[in-house]
């Protein structure tokens, strides 16, 4: 197949440019700068340009592909103008979209694909990322319809050249040792995709033309946090110890789920590991273990440049001072 990939070049794109590439597909990127894999090589046409600037699709003219991947989270009227856009050049259109777009606070467990969703206006100016990457997928279906349009639905995403480095954060931090802070229950659930599980499984659909709107995350309970951060440990050959703070304590000392302590979550959120995902596990999507991902990502930190945070975006990660505050807290009220 002939494939045109908005983007190409960052963490998801990057990886669903490696696995069409590599089930032997004819791969354009279009990107603002950066080069994708294969581009050297010469297995990966490269096309530079600003999507959200006038004349953006002008390289398209008298051309013709078979798909096109997006993976666009800001302003949905700049996915509106490449469907409207790219309609004639290309019959099918598959977008990797988010879990973040079903609407409620909380949501019950269990939420699958025919669940509400936010608000959203597909010719909006970025909002919020929920509404935002809603307004993209209703672009999309306006533009291709149901029939011809493939919607992914991820939440969690880790893995390789990850960002915004949530599980890099984790590996390097108990790299470096010492005492830390675990964030409990050790055996909360979680629920995420791997960046080339995810990848693999679009690249395997788009070959079988499926269309509609998956889930895309792992089974419930593919690992538990203790898992994760006792795998990040051994990968690491780190000394560190692990010091189990319950999540009321830490709610208590101030502590931010999620951005201050990637990839954990209060009891008001757990529902965000409890997606049902089984439309997409009979469509065919795999997870490889845990304990395969975070090798790996440890490996391409060690090995690989990694991805930028686009500009505004703060890192996450607690800082280590306040890491020590809360500690000591902890010690002196229950030990």
């Amino acid at each position: 197949m002939r494939i045109l990939i908005l983007g190409g070049t960052s963490f998801v794109g990057h990886a669903l440019t490696i696995a069409a590439t590599t089930r032997g597909h004819v791969v354009t990127t279009f990107t603002r700068s950066s080069t994708p894999p294969g581009a050297a090589e010469g297995i990966v046409e490269t096309i530079f340009g600003d999507r959200t600037k006038e004349g953006a699709y002008d390289f398209a003219a008298d051309r013709q592909w078979d798909v096109v991947i997006d993976t666009w989270f800001g302003a949905p009227k700049v996915v509106h103008e490449s469907a409207t856009q790219l309609k004639a050049h290309a019959p099918y259109y598959a977008y990797v979209s988010t879990c973040s777009v079903y609407d409620g606070d909380p949501l019950p467990y269990g939420v699958d694909e025919n669940s509400q969703t936010v608000a959203a206006d597909p010719l909006a100016d970025s909002t919020n990322y929920p509404a935002d990457k809603r307004g993209a997928e209703l672009a999309i279906l306006e533009a291709y319809g149901a029939d011809a349009s493939l919607i992914a639905r991820p939440g969690l995403i880790l893995g390789q050249r990850e960002w915004p480095a949530r599980l890099s954060w984790w590996l390097r931090h108990i790299a470096e040792g010492g005492e830390i802070l675990a964030p409990g229950p050790q055996d909360l659930a979680i629920q995420y995709i791997d960046a080339r599980d995810l990848a693999n499984w679009i690249i395997e659909s788009i070959e079988k033309h499926l269309t509609g709107t998956f889930n895309t995350l792992s089974p419930v309970a593919h690992c538990t946090m203790s898992q994760l951060l006792e795998e990040c440990k051994t990968v690491t050959n780190s000394e560190a110890n692990f010091t189990w703070i319950p999540a009321d304590f830490l709610q208590e000392q101030g502590v931010e789920p999620w951005n201050e302590i990637p990839i954990w979550m209060t009891p008001d959120r757990y529902y965000f590991y409890q997606f049902d995902t089984s439309k997409a596990q009979a469509a065919g999507l795999k997870s490889r273990p845990y304990t395969e991902t975070i090798a790996d990502t440890w490996n391409s930190l060690l090995t690989e440049p990694q991805a930028e945070l686009p500009g505004g975006r703060v890192p996450p990660g607690i800082d280590r001072d306040k890491e020590i505050k809360v500690l000591a807290a902890w010690a002196e009220g229950f030990y």
